[in-house]
């Protein structure tokens, strides 16, 4: 026994540190067991956040749970946990934590022979304090009331008594699973609950806890779905106001481009005018920013929401009632235009966005185009001025030539004097007249080797630089 014990420990060694939690993931979330007649009161909760936090989500859901059970003396469940099922004698209770929000599923034992109407009036919620609901941290999203009763297949009266319980013309009825119907509204009675009635015809065991969590999932994540509608509804002005922004700083461009009438050529733009455009597109391009952080996180919820809706109807495998509407249908009638507006305004935020990217472009671009045409000016104005400076150091050149063959030649005048004085045979003037053009040639000369000696320095020190 020990040696078995000690491989195990050893094979448990080797394990991913997220095995166990991976598996166990699948198996969070299991199905209430449940056998006709039942009544179900369901609700889930949500605190609003921008960006739900998990941390933050959790802690407050697990004090909101643990209130209760502190009140029934019941052990509190572990602070990481997701899932929470107990019995506390006169209901019993099964919690769930989701992303943004909770649920809380009380279920109680029905009575045989109590009718529809009597048995809403009678549902588990009467068995919860009320100062713990009163003292609820959030906002209750969902509140259904689910009936599961058991029924015959040909039994009229029994429908009819439905069709009278729900007073509606949206009143939605199916049969699902082969074994079942499934009867609701969608509405909220005036007692702040939506119902649900589950006639249990010929369901095998834990079909009634998987089909009445199904239907409890829909309801959840159908209003979990439809919170994005308000923010696609009140998003649509202000993306109405950037279009129209937009189409105006667009056709601004377009006309600055147009050729004037008198002269038939592009008028110059006015560095000024375009710099203020191209401050008006970033704005632009800012508030639509802010709009998509702020739409993003609900439009992808909304978007995850309605299609665990549409898998969970696809669950239920419905099968028409005659004269009746299935809830695939209703859905597909007033779920989906809501979701395929909130899509519409995430494409037109992106679109939007794409449109302002594009003319931020065009506009640098020709920012950029004016700046390159006037550096060219720039550039040809140097050169003129440095074909100037050259002339002039050419002249200066020719001046500094002769100043420094007449300081020379004033120099071998002295010279010739000097040596005239001393009694030698040398006339000043003759030898001045002489060495006046071997001066100016030598002096000449001199200028133009030094002027290339610097120049090609010059050009070394260029080449230089540029490899290095």
């Amino acid at each position: 026994m020990s040696l078995v014990y000690r491989a195990s420990a050893d094979f448990a060694r080797l394990n991913h540190p997220m095995r166990v939690p991976l598996s166990a993931e699948i198996h969070s979330r299991p199905f209430l067991q449940l056998q006709a007649p039942e009544s179900l009161t369901h609700f889930a909760l949500y605190q609003q956040q921008d960006q739900p936090s998990q941390k933050y989500h959790r802690n407050n859901q697990h004090q909101i749970l643990q209130r209760l059970c502190m009140h029934y003396g019941v052990a509190v469940p572990h602070p990481q946990a997701r899932y929470f099922f107990h019995d506390f004698g006169r209901f019993r209770l099964k919690w769930e934590c989701h992303t943004e929000f909770a649920t809380y599923t009380f279920v109680e034992r029905g009575e045989p022979e109590m009718d529809c109407r009597a048995s809403f009036d009678r549902m588990p919620l009467q068995h919860v304090p009320q100062e713990w609901l009163a003292g609820l941290d959030g906002k209750i999203i969902v509140a259904a009331h689910v009936l599961l009763c058991k029924g015959e297949a040909d039994d009229d009266a029994s429908v009819e008594a439905i069709r009278d319980l729900f007073q509606g013309k949206s009143l939605v009825g199916s049969s699902v699973g082969s074994g079942a119907e499934v009867w609701t509204d969608f509405l909220i009675q005036p007692d702040g609950f939506s119902r649900f009635v589950v006639r249990d015809l010929n369901l095998r065991e834990f079909q009634s806890g998987r089909l009445v969590g199904r239907l409890l999932e829909i309801e959840t994540y159908r209003m979990m779905a439809l919170l994005g509608l308000p923010q696609a509804e009140a998003t649509q002005p202000t993306l109405n106001g950037i279009e129209n922004e937009l189409a105006e700083l667009t056709a601004t461009l377009v006309q600055a481009d147009e050729p004037s009438l008198a002269t038939l050529e592009a008028r110059s733009p006015d560095p000024r005018e375009e710099q203020n455009l191209l401050h008006r597109i970033t704005s632009l391009a800012a508030r639509l920013e802010k709009l998509s952080v702020n739409n993003s996180y609900r439009f992808a919820a909304s978007q995850a929401y309605f299609s665990l809706v549409q898998a969970r109807i696809h669950e239920l495998r419905e099968v028409r009632v005659p004269g009746m509407p299935t809830l695939a249908e209703f859905m597909s009638r007033r779920l989906a235009p809501a979701m395929h507006t909130c899509t519409s305004v995430a494409q037109r935020q992106e679109a939007l966005s794409k449109r302002i990217a594009r003319s931020n472009d065009l506009l640098r671009t020709r920012v950029g185009i004016e700046q390159e045409r006037q550096n060219r000016k720039i550039l040809k104005s140097l050169d003129a001025r440095a074909a100037q400076q050259l002339r002039l150091q050419q002249a200066v050149e020719g001046l500094s030539a002769v100043a420094i063959s007449y300081y020379t030649l004033g120099l071998i005048g002295y010279a010739g004097k000097a040596m005239k004085a001393g009694n030698l045979p040398v006339n000043p003037d003759i030898l001045t007249g002489v060495a006046v053009p071997l001066v100016i040639a030598s002096v000449w000369f001199g200028l133009r080797r030094l002027h290339h000696q610097l120049a090609g320095a010059k050009a070394r020190n260029q080449q230089h630089q540029a490899g290095g």
